[in-house]
């Protein structure tokens, strides 16, 4: 959730009367973490290492941050149109991105690792 809001005051399910009665509204993923988080030190040309393949508006942010690279363990929904617009983007801007296969233990030690 957000930084400042309250997690309690916020849903955490995955199904709701609405969209605003569930997580989705307000959830921020991973990359959006990460980028926003990064205690000013520069991203530009750098790799992420991100679990699942960037829905679009993640990938917005990597393109806007300067990433060159995108590492990802599961493109689950790798044919949705978000990860399509992702990828329309990432080919655009220049940014490489690629599937590892391997346990996910291992992808989560390689990417820690590389710190």
């Amino acid at each position: 959730m957000p930084s400042g809001c309250d997690d309690e005051e916020l849903p955490w399910s995955r199904v709701g009367e609405t969209y605003l009665d569930t997580k989705y509204a307000y959830v921020c993923h991973a990359e959006m973490n990460a980028i926003m988080n990064k205690n000013s030190a520069s991203v530009k040309n750098c790799t992420i290492y991100v679990a699942l393949f960037p829905c679009n508006e993640c990938a917005k942010l990597i393109v806007q941050s300067g990433i060159k690279e995108v590492v990802y363990y599961s493109a689950k929904n790798g044919e949705s149109m978000e990860a399509k617009a992702s990828r329309k983007m990432f080919e655009l801007a220049g940014i490489k991105y690629r599937y590892v296969k391997c346990s996910l233990a291992s992808f989560l030690f390689s990417a820690s690792w590389r710190r």
